[in-house]
């Protein structure tokens, strides 16, 4: 029988390659998301099904959960994925923002995991990966809140790997660098408008200035990471933080 995996955030970016790779690894994948017509058309392609959830609510992330149980009847991997950013000096971050963002992507992770958890241990292959961030092990400045999220999620990440570890589930953090989504194009499209500078020195010289190599990640690298995460062959990773920086950490 297929394998069941639950992607949050996978109407795009790098949630929609989790979904295809997992799905291309033979799982049946349920894509929980806001975006309801991209979620759809991002479930379609990967032969599975969607279900519109704002994760900054309680019942929403129950619902995820007993969607995949109602539809599938049984959990296998569940991938912690959705995100957002926000930027402001500490002084002036909006309080909403912070509380949002922090539901979203902290609390709502635990919760996923909270209810998941007995039909991740029945599967007796169960898998948690959640997609921190290289701001899960360094921080910047102007990303409070997305910096505590990720360092937290990091936390998050161990502790559940020690519980669930005597039951055959691991739980792993995928910290990458800076992926090509719209997201980053957008911010790299903004920076150079606000710095006077052209786009590729953004890239090169202001995101990836830390980085050994100066290249922006795909999505694709990250799903590929997630998918090994996901196999068999991963049974005794538990309790890490994947990074896929770029060689950011290595100073």
């Amino acid at each position: 029988m297929k394998r069941v995996a639950i992607v949050t955030g996978g109407a795009s970016g790098i949630g929609a390659a989790i979904a295809c790779g997992l799905a291309a690894a033979d799982a049946t994948v349920l894509i929980a998301d806001m975006n309801e017509a991209d979620g759809e058309i991002r479930a379609r392609d990967a032969g599975g099904s969607f279900v519109h959830a704002d994760l900054t609510k309680r019942e929403d992330c129950r619902k995820i959960i007993d969607a995949a149980i109602e539809r599938y009847g049984r959990i296998d991997f569940l991938i912690n994925n959705a995100g957002f950013q926000h930027m402001d000096p500490i002084p002036d971050f909006p309080e909403d923002e912070w509380d949002k963002l922090i539901a979203v992507m902290l609390t709502a992770p635990f919760l996923l995991t909270k209810y998941a958890w007995n039909h991740l241990i029945e599967s007796n292959r169960g898998r948690i990966v959640n997609i921190a961030s290289i701001h899960g092990v360094v921080a910047s400045p102007y990303k409070a809140a997305y910096v505590a999220a990720k360092h937290g999620l990091v936390g998050l990440t161990k502790s559940a790997a020690l519980e669930g570890g005597p039951h055959g589930l691991t739980v792993n953090a995928v910290c990458p660098g800076y992926v090509r989504t719209p997201l980053v194009e957008k911010q790299i499209i903004d920076q150079a408008r606000t710095r006077n500078i052209p786009v590729e020195d953004v890239e090169e010289k202001v995101m990836l200035e830390p980085a050994a190599i100066k290249r922006l990640l795909d999505p694709q690298d990250i799903a590929a990471l997630v998918v090994f995460l996901c196999s068999k062959a991963a049974w005794g990773i538990t309790g890490t933080t994947q990074l896929i920086d770029l060689g950011w950490t290595a100073h």
